[in-house]
């Protein structure tokens, strides 16, 4: 196997026997293994019978730990990365220390293994390949209600917490009348569930069930009539030739005979 000086190192998200066997043999054989949380990390080694020494490496610390990691591989030695669960730099650290090496030429892996969108992703019937990853969603919900009309034509996937769920949902009915939602949550443990639906039926699903863990979301893509995609050509257009959203309802809507306020709600998209 090829050495390298720096592991990105998949873990578990919940089932610790999700684990490659590769993963196992370089947190074995490196000198460092950076996480999160430290005390997380060593149950993982610990079940994996691994000796090998942690240090804390989170985004309240990023940037002081570059220097130590530097020096630690400028005296020949090896670092593997880790997250609390799944693949570093999905919305975890190590963006900082991995800019840094590929500055420094020191070498990088990251290896294949356990990660929630992939997992969750696998179970989902989709109409099409694409989509977009949104990373855990913005606290405010004008810039929640933003993102979701920004990517109406394109399935979006995002992380969430059991205590933002439900308002999550609610604004999603609220954006997108008819939505439909997939939800994944407990991923790879006992209690697994993927709940696919509307907003307001998986609301009540969840009345009944206590939601734990983290969740995994999708909001299906709005299908879009051909009808759509010429109207969303000229607004386009328009835009590019400096009109304002009302100005563009009233050209459009006097020369297609279409509906002033659904051209309006298009241009703010």
């Amino acid at each position: 196997m090829k050495e390298y000086d720096f592991y990105i190192v998949p873990t578990p998200i919940g089932n610790l026997q999700d684990i490659t066997q590769r993963a196992i043999e370089v947190l074995k054989t490196v000198d460092i293994v950076a996480c999160e949380d430290i005390r997380v990390t060593q149950k993982l080694l610990n079940h994996l019978n691994i000796k090998t020494k942690c240090i804390s490496y989170h985004k309240f610390n990023e940037k002081e730990r570059v220097e130590l990691f530097l020096e630690i591989l400028n005296n020949g030695g090896k670092i593997a990365l880790v997250s609390d669960a799944g693949t570093p730099l999905f919305c975890d650290p190590g963006a900082v220390i991995v800019e840094e090496l590929r500055k420094n030429n020191f070498s990088v892996t990251s290896l294949p293994g356990a990660n929630a969108v992939a997992t969750f992703l696998s179970q989902i019937p989709r109409n099409g390949e694409d989509f977009v990853f949104a990373g855990f969603l913005p606290k405010t919900k004008n810039q929640i209600e933003t993102l979701i009309k920004k990517y109406i034509s394109t399935d979006m996937v995002f992380y969430e917490s059991p205590n933002r769920i439900e308002s999550t949902l609610e604004l999603i009915n609220k954006t997108r009348a008819n939505a439909k939602v997939a939800i994944g949550r407990e991923l790879t443990k006992i209690y697994e569930e993927i709940v696919i639906g509307s907003p307001e039926e998986i609301i009540s699903h969840f009345q009944n069930n206590t939601v734990k863990g983290e969740i995994v979301a999708l909001i299906f893509r709005k299908k879009i009539s051909n009808e759509d995609i010429e109207i969303e050509d000229k607004i386009k257009k328009l835009k590019d030739k400096g009109f304002k959203a009302k100005e563009i309802s009233i050209i459009l809507s006097e020369l297609y005979n279409l509906n002033k306020n659904d051209i309006y709600k298009k241009c703010l998209i």
